[in-house]
């Protein structure tokens, strides 16, 4: 037994939670958890408190329990003495037969270390050998969203908004937290090779079949400097880098487009591409990424766009492009006139350099490589064919409700609290029903949204395996499959912190990467 099962066993024994443990030795409940789950290890003087609270000696605490292990050193004796009577009889084999012994024992030293390895082992190692890296987290923006990079960053926030710095509040809390930039108009695909080539440091490859049926550049910007140092390779005594990805609203899409393409490539960039395929699209990198977390996500899609093409002149606008941009802009509190100076919707690659208005509606006419086409129903629908989990790796999804059931009218009306610029969307949603071009049929089970997002379409991708977020203590996740959390009441900005108070939108995340932090790794 290692020293984080003596520590949850003496805990439970005595029965303390672990918030009252964590009172007494005036610690936190996350570092109590981290030393259980062996996340961290505590210090001396935690160690002599501990000692001294439940009786028991700090050699108890410290030293590991021999553990047995079906005799298996027995073994090894017998093969080295059926060895030496051989080489009695024949000296020629004696080379043979150690090569043998040898390999017999790295067999049964192999089976006994493995367990010992993971069962706290591995963690002693890691301290010996620089101590148990920490995975960053990487959140990616939404629709008509921004990072740090960005030049409105310097006024307003994606991540925080009205409620403050969530980056710079995050990071004095001791986490790693990246907040890259990405085409805020632009298509699912083009943004997951933005994000992968800023996580790398290298040129933007948007591939060569794509850029083809697109009719756009190949190449894009150029990153000289990784955002995440070493990610991939193995560090510490052996920890591969991973990275733990946070999507928010159309984020999602990306980031589950991006983790799909790192573990199974891209068979057609593959077949088409005739020089220098992007390590993007090679596949075989899902270990990578440790967890993907969606907020808000459509990953169905937004029934916003039939209302819109259907009946758009109730909004004052005649294409899902007008809506969408004054939506974005409105919500950062940003006017489209003056946008254009601090705002790069990361065009270039179809030869657009300003961010007008009217370049942006010419832009979302040609063709569907954009973001209004994958926000569809129809067009999530062909987006999630290409999309497949990767079994190493963990998932998440949070959604929003900020609709309830009217009280005369059938269908959800929004609540009083909602964000006043999504008020109308939100009516909209709640009462629409009909069937989209691509014979998806939009009913009853969509109307319940976040002002932008239905619920149901929010929960998971349809067909994929899902489950309700198990709590507790003693909760434990598989890789995989999608946890659902339980519905939280606001809009689509509430989660990162628009129209929220600092407290909780500080608190949401806090509890969210101590969660993640504790994940088993593999």
């Amino acid at each position: 037994m290692n020293l984080a099962d003596k520590i949850q066993k003496l805990r439970k024994d005595n029965g303390f939670s672990q918030e009252q443990f964590a009172e007494k030795l005036g610690v936190s409940r996350q570092s109590v958890s981290k030393w259980e789950s062996g996340g961290a290890l505590p210090d001396t003087e935690k160690i002599i408190a501990m000692s001294e609270l439940f009786g028991v000696s700090t050699d108890f605490l410290l030293k590991n329990d021999s553990e047995k292990a079906d005799e298996p050193f027995v073994s090894d004796e017998e093969i080295f003495d059926e060895e030496k009577t051989e080489n009695k009889k024949d000296k020629k084999k004696l080379i043979p037969k150690i090569i043998a012994a040898v390999l017999a024992l790295c067999i049964v030293v192999t089976a006994v270390a493995l367990p010992l390895y993971y069962g706290g082992i591995r963690e002693a190692w890691w301290a010996i050998n620089g101590g148990k890296i920490q995975y960053p987290y990487v959140l990616v923006h939404g629709l008509g969203g921004w990072g740090s990079g960005d030049g409105i960053n310097d006024t307003v926030q994606y991540w925080g908004a009205t409620s403050g710095n969530l980056e710079a509040y995050l990071t004095e809390e001791g986490y790693t937290v990246h907040t890259p930039s990405v085409g805020p108009m632009s298509s699912a695909w083009d943004r997951a090779c933005e994000l992968y080539a800023q996580l790398t440091g290298i040129q933007v490859d948007y591939g060569e079949a794509h850029s083809k049926e697109h009719n756009h550049q190949r190449f894009g910007e150029t990153f000289t400097t990784p955002l995440v140092e070493n990610w991939g390779t193995k560090i510490n005594g052996g920890q591969r880098v991973k990275i733990n990805l946070v999507g928010h609203s159309f984020g999602g899409a990306t980031v589950r487009l991006l983790v799909s393409l790192l573990e199974y490539g891209s068979e057609t960039e593959k077949e088409t591409t005739t020089e220098n395929l992007s390590p993007l699209f090679e596949g075989g990198k899902g270990e990578w990424v440790h967890s993907v977390t969606s907020l808000c996500a459509p990953h169905n899609g937004s029934q916003l766009t039939e209302i819109i093409n259907t009946a758009g002149s109730l909004l004052g606008v005649g294409n899902t492009t007008d809506l969408l941009i004054d939506l974005c802009f409105n919500l950062s509190g940003v006017t489209t006139d003056s946008i254009d100076e601090v705002y790069d919707f990361k065009l270039d690659h179809f030869g657009i350099e300003s961010g007008s208005k009217e370049d942006l509606a010419e832009f979302m006419k040609i063709g569907n490589d954009h973001a209004a086409y994958d926000l569809s129903p129809d067009g999530a629908s062909e987006l999630n064919k290409t999309i497949k989990t990767v079994e190493d790796v963990y998932y998440f999804s949070y959604y929003y409700s900020t609709t309830k059931e009217g009280s005369i009218l059938k269908g959800q009306v929004p609540d009083s609290g909602t964000n006043p610029v999504l008020m109308v969307p939100a009516g909209l949603m709640g009462k629409y029903k009909g069937t989209t071009e691509g014979g998806i049929v939009i009913d009853e089970t969509w109307q319940e949204n976040d002002g932008l997002v239905s619920t149901i379409s929010a929960k998971y991708p349809f067909g994929e395996e899902w489950a309700d977020l198990p709590t507790g203590e003693d909760a434990e996740y598989e890789r995989g499959i999608w946890y659902v959390a339980p519905e939280r009441k606001g809009d689509h900005g509430t989660v990162i912190g628009l129209g929220a108070d600092a407290e909780s939108t500080n608190a949401f995340f806090v509890e969210l990467f101590s969660m993640v932090d504790l994940l088993k790794r593999y």
